[in-house]
Formats: C-alpha cells, structure tokens, sequence
C-alpha cells in the first residue's frame, strides 16, 4: 500500500476517534446536566385534607388522608361499611375535598326493618316512616303539600335513607319551623 494512502488511512481514523470522543464527552455532560436538574426539583409533598365518615361504617369520624385519596379510602379508614350499608347510593370514586363529610346510607330494606314498617310508610303508633312514604302519605304531614313530598321524595333517591329525623332539614324548603310542626309526626 503507497505511503500516501496510508497516511490518509491514519488521518480518517484519527479524525473518527476524535469525533467519537467530542460527541461522547458532549452526551454525558448533558445527561449530567439533566440527572442534576431532576435531583435539584422541589418535589412539594401531598397536602392532608380531614373528612367527616358517618352512617353505615365501622367506626365513624374524622379521618385525614392525602389530598388524592377517594371516598373509598376515607370509608375504609372508618373501618370500612357495615352489612346494612347502601354502597350504590355513594359514589367511591369521588375524589376527596377538606372538610367534606361523607354520610353512608343503608339500605332501604334495612331501615325498613328498623322502622318495623308496614307495607306502607305509616308505622303501627301512627308516625310517618321518612324512608318508606310514599308522595301521598308525606302531604299527611303539617305544611307538606305535593311539591314539598316530591321533594322528600326526590332527596330521599338521591341521598339515600334519611339517617336521623333531622336530615329532613337538608331538603330544600324544610326550615326550623316547618321541622318543629312535623318532627313528632314521623318516624325512621
């Protein structure tokens, strides 16, 4: 092989060896560069929020977990539900915010049995079972026209059994002072 192509030879792979070290040292400065930036980041760490869990749980009240929890986590804080929980009437995806409060319902069959209801939402001492009247038997109570039962009603669907007698007053237009004519009319 003559001289001169040799020469050029050495001089290609040189040159190679060079271009390979400069895109090298390049690569890893830069990788450093990135490796030291997500090292340095303030990773700022979850808030708490504190949620009220009551009805039909093991062991309900405040329960505080990270701020991306659910309504599952906080509901299997409180010892998780009791066989007489309604689970399709509360939405366990939901995600948690501070200070709500998350009511488990039972359900409706139970609170029957609770009630010792007939058939009907009239109880045998004459009261008015919230969680098992009917439109027509809630307009039996004071101040309770058509409008004000279907609302009773619509409530009761939505929210699930009527807890305690006052939760009647979580329905739009029921007040103190409807609430005192009717409280010793009904029943659970």
């Amino acid at each position: 092989m003559p001289l001169y192509k040799k020469s050029l030879l050495i001089l290609l792979v040189l040159l190679g060896a060079v271009l390979i070290g400069a895109s090298y040292g390049y690569y890893t400065e830069q990788n450093a560069i990135a490796l030291d930036t997500a090292t340095t980041e303030h990773v700022e760490p979850l808030r708490k929020v504190t949620v009220y869990v009551s009805g039909e749980v093991k062991k309900p009240g405040l329960v505080t977990l990270d701020e991306d929890k659910r309504v599952a986590d906080a509901v299997n804080a409180a010892g998780g539900v009791i066989e007489t929980a309604d689970v399709d009437h509360i939405n366990m995806a939901a995600h948690l915010e501070d200070g709500m409060q998350i009511r488990v319902p039972v359900r409706l069959h139970d609170a029957e049995e609770k009630g010792a209801a007939t058939s009907s939402g009239r109880q045998a001492d004459g009261k008015i079972n919230l969680n098992t009247a009917t439109e027509k038997e809630l307009q039996e109570l004071p101040g309770i026209g058509p409008a004000m039962s279907a609302r009773i009603v619509e409530y009761r669907e939505s929210n699930g059994a009527f807890q305690t007698i006052d939760d009647i007053k979580k329905v739009r237009g029921i007040g103190a002072a409807k609430f005192e004519k009717l409280k010793d009319r009904v029943t659970l």
